[in-house]
């Protein structure tokens, strides 16, 4: 079952507030910018900071190819901050 088109349309980090990648439920939700991971368990996005899990860098790499091949896309679009190098 995937989220919401909705739902994911509002899901953010819930530590930097930012936006997520939603990698399909089994593989869950990822925070690139803090390389951890939120599951999702039974259609639910379980967003709790403690449940997060920790990707170091193989796993991150991985992360991002797939995101890359399939076109993943942010759960939003982050507003550009002001003195941020882009």
């Amino acid at each position: 079952m995937a989220l919401d088109e909705r739902l994911l349309s509002i899901l953010a980090c819930p530590q930097d507030k930012g936006p997520l990648l939603y990698l399909g439920d089994e593989r869950g939700l990822y925070n690139p910018r803090l390389r951890r991971r939120y599951e999702v368990r039974d259609g639910i996005p379980v967003m709790l900071v403690d449940e997060a899990v920790a990707v170091d860098d193989a796993g991150h790499d991985e992360i991002m190819a797939l995101v890359r091949d399939e076109g993943i896309r942010p759960t939003f679009d982050a507003p550009a901050r002001d003195g941020a190098e882009g």
